[in-house]
C-alpha cells in the first residue's frame, strides 16, 4: 500500500486556520480590516499561551520527581523557550496599535460584554505558574474570577472547564520549584540527612556575617559621599535596615520549610560556579526571566489598551487600563526568587564550603 504524501498546507491545516478569522458573523467579507486584524492578532495570543503552557507543564512534569543535576536541563529548556514566546508576543501588541481609536471603536460594541479577561489559557498559565488566588484583583462586578468564566446563563463553558481542570492539576511550577529546593543539599546535606539542620544554621550564620560585612564595607563608601550628619543619620538607617532585613528574610516568621527554601536559594546562587551548581543555578535564572517576561508582557499589554482607548471602562466592566496595572504590579509568583537578588554578595565574600568534593564532578 503507497503512502500518500503529504502537502505544506495540509500538515499546519492551512485553509481551517485561515477561515477563523470571521468573528461573530463568521463572514471574513462582512468585516473591516481593523476587526479582522483584532481578532487575528488574539487568535495568535491563544495559540503562543498554548504553547506556554505545553513547555510549563513538562517542566512542572520534570520537576515533580527527584532529578539529578544535569537533568534541570529539560526545566531550564523549557522555563526559556516558554520566556522566548512571551517575549515575542509582546511584539504583537505593536500590530494591535496601528487600530486608530475610531477605527476600533466601530466594533467595540460588538465585543462587549465580553472581555480579554476571559482568556482562559492566561488565567491557566496563571494557576500553572503558581498565582496565589487571594492575590487575584477582582474585574467588575464579579465575586470570583472564575464567575467570568460562565456562560452569560450562569451555566459552564468551555472556559470554566478548562481553568477548573488546571486547578485541579497540582502541583503548580512554583510548589514543584519550591518542593526542588526544599530537598537540596546544603553544604552537602539533604534535609532527611542527620545533621541538616546544623549545616543549615551553619551556613546562615555565616551568610549573615558576611553580607553584615558587605553592606559595612558599602555603607562606609556611602558615608565619605556624605555632606552633613542629617544626611549620614538617613544613610546608617537604610543600612541598618539591610542588616536586618535580611535576618528576618531568613527567619522567615518561624517557617522551617519557607527558611530552608530560603537559604537554599542564596546557597544556589552564592556557588553557582561550582559544577554540580550549575544547572541549579541556571533553572533560578530562567525561572525568573520568565516571571520578567510575564511582568513585562503585562504591562506592554496595558499600554497597548491606554493607546487605542484611553482609560474608559473595559468592554467586560472593568476599570480598564488601571485594573491591567494593577495586575502587572501585584500579579508575583516566584517572590522569593527576586528576594535574593536583594542579599546576594559578592564571590569573593560567600562563605566556604565545607563539603566542597559534594559539589564537584567525581574523578573518573
Amino acid at each position: 500500500m503507497t503512502t500518500r504524501l503529504p502537502n505544506y498546507w495540509e500538515y499546519i491545516r492551512v485553509e481551517e486556520l485561515l477561515a477563523l478569522q470571521g468573528g461573530l458573523e463568521d463572514r471574513e467579507s462582512d468585516l473591516e480590516n481593523d476587526e479582522v486584524l483584532f481578532i487575528t492578532v488574539h487568535q495568535i495570543f491563544e495559540l503562543w499561551f498554548k504553547l506556554v503552557l505545553r513547555e510549563l507543564t513538562v517542566a512542572r512534569d520534570l520537576l515533580k520527581r527527584p532529578l539529578e543535576e544535569e537533568e534541570l536541563s529539560g526545566v531550564v529548556a523549557g522555563a526559556r523557550r516558554a520566556t522566548c514566546v512571551l517575549q515575542h508576543a509582546v511584539s504583537h501588541f505593536e500590530v494591535v496599535e496601528t487600530l486608530p481609536t475610531d477605527g476600533y471603536l466601530r466594533f467595540r460594541d460588538k465585543l462587549m460584554p465580553a472581555s480579554g479577561f476571559q482568556s482562559a489559557q492566561m488565567r491557566q498559565i496563571e494557576i500553572l505558574l503558581g498565582l496565589d488566588e487571594g492575590e487575584r484583583i477582582p474585574l467588575g462586578t464579579e465575586g470570583s474570577f472564575m464567575q467570568a468564566l460562565r456562560s452569560h446563563d450562569g451555566g459552564a463553558s468551555s472556559a470554566l472547564r478548562r481553568v477548573e481542570a488546571q486547578r485541579a492539576d497540582r502541583p503548580s511550577l512554583k510548589e514543584a520549584l519550591y518542593d526542588w529546593l526544599w530537598r537540596t543539599p546544603i553544604d552537602g546535606l539533604g534535609p532527611d540527612d542527620e545533621g541538616a539542620d546544623d549545616a543549615l544554621q551553619a551556613f546562615v550564620d555565616d551568610y549573615t556575617a558576611a553580607h553584615r560585612g558587605e553592606v559595612d564595607r558599602s555603607e562606609r563608601l556611602a558615608l565619605e559621599r556624605t555632606y552633613s550628619e542629617e544626611e549620614a543619620a538617613k544613610l546608617r538607617a537604610r543600612y541598618d535596615g539591610e542588616r536586618q532585613a535580611l535576618v528576618d528574610h531568613l527567619a522567615a516568621g518561624g517557617d522551617p520549610r519557607a527558611r530552608r527554601i530560603r537559604t537554599a536559594l542564596l546557597f544556589i546562587l552564592g556557588h553557582a560556579q561550582e559544577p554540580l551548581l550549575s544547572w541549579p543555578n541556571a533553572l533560578l535564572e530562567a525561572v525568573t526571566a520568565l516571571e520578567q517576561a510575564f511582568v513585562i508582557f503585562r504591562q506592554r499589554h496595558a499600554r497597548m489598551v491606554e493607546r487605542v482607548i484611553g482609560r474608559r471602562v473595559g468592554t467586560g466592566g472593568s476599570s480598564g487600563v488601571d485594573y491591567l496595572d494593577q495586575t502587572a504590579l501585584r500579579y508575583r509568583v516566584f517572590t522569593d526568587l527576586w528576594a535574593a537578588r536583594t542579599y546576594q554578595i559578592r564571590p569573593e565574600a560567600m562563605p566556604k564550603l565545607t563539603r566542597p568534593d559534594f559539589y564537584r564532578f567525581a574523578a573518573g
